[in-house]
């Protein structure tokens, strides 16, 4: 009798849990459909019927987007910076993590709790100063933003980059300085191989944020002739005012920003999954 209490009530907490499995599914995938739907209809039919599937499947939205919008520069743009804060984010990050791990002294333990620290700090609480800083240096311009996505990317990059260098065995990297390797090939041959789930997780969370960025390339860049995509698009939306929204230019628009995003993460999700739980654990 308890046996078959048991197994009732684990169908119905496997059906509930379907159920808001499912409906956390809907919730997810809603806004990514909706945005899908009117990236291929005009204005008057998104503003008519935005939940009901286009007439016709036609590119010409979207080539008009690009071209009114002049969104290729700016895509260009977006990926330089976001390829060299990630690449020095990366870099940086998990070699302090790895001499953290390897020197052991109170300075590197110190070193590894200002990085932590420096997670709870609001951007908003240091943003103004900043910009002034980097105004009077000279670097309020597209090197300045590639340099402060660096600095910002660090803290939390460093974290989880330490929590796995812990796992590398030193007798590998000891083994391979007999052998005769300097400590660059122990770095790029040794070390980076075995964290590369880390190193996955660390690039598209990094890249994620800044391609999607909008506050720090607006305060940086401004109205400037240098225009990231999320800059493009809001200059964009303001052209004929606040209140009236060009929504066959924005969703097309949009659906151009986010599809490298959304490819770079299907590839990559499996190592993302890996990197985080390993980091997690180690």
């Amino acid at each position: 009798m308890n046996h078959s209490v048991e197994t009732v009530g684990q169908k119905i907490g496997k059906v509930v849990m379907f159920l808001v499995l499912l409906i956390m599914g809907f919730v997810t995938i809603f806004p990514v459909a909706f945005m899908l739907m009117n990236s291929f209809k005009s204005q008057s039919e998104i503003v008519d019927s935005p939940l009901a599937l286009p007439k016709e499947i036609t590119f010409k939205y979207i080539s008009h987007a690009m071209t009114e919008i002049n969104l290729l520069p700016s895509f260009l743009l977006t990926v330089v910076i976001t390829v060299v804060a990630v690449s020095f984010i990366v870099l940086l990050s998990s070699s302090a993590a790895w001499m953290m791990v390897r020197v052991k002294s109170k300075l590197a333990i110190i070193i590894l709790l200002v990085f932590t620290a420096s997670m709870l700090i609001p951007f908003q609480a240091v943003m103004y100063p900043l910009i002034s800083i980097f105004e009077n240096m000279g670097l309020k311009n597209v090197s300045g933003l590639i340099i402060m996505y660096g600095g910002f990317g660090l803290a939390m990059s460093t974290f989880l980059y330490h929590g796995f260098m812990k796992s590398v065995p030193a007798s590998l990297e000891e083994a391979a300085i007999i052998d005769g390797a300097n400590v660059f090939q122990v770095y790029f041959k040794i070390v980076m191989p075995l964290v590369k789930p880390t190193t996955v997780t660390v690039i598209i969370l990094n890249a994620m944020w800044v391609w999607n960025d909008y506050l720090l390339p607006f305060l940086v860049l401004g109205d400037s002739e240098n225009k990231t995509l999320t800059l493009a698009l809001y200059y964009a939306k303001m052209k004929d005012g606040p209140y009236s929204v060009p929504w066959d230019l924005m969703f097309p628009a949009v659906l151009i920003t986010v599809i490298p995003v959304i490819i770079l993460f299907i590839f990559l999700q499996k190592q993302i999954i890996k990197g985080m739980a390993d980091g997690a654990v180690k």
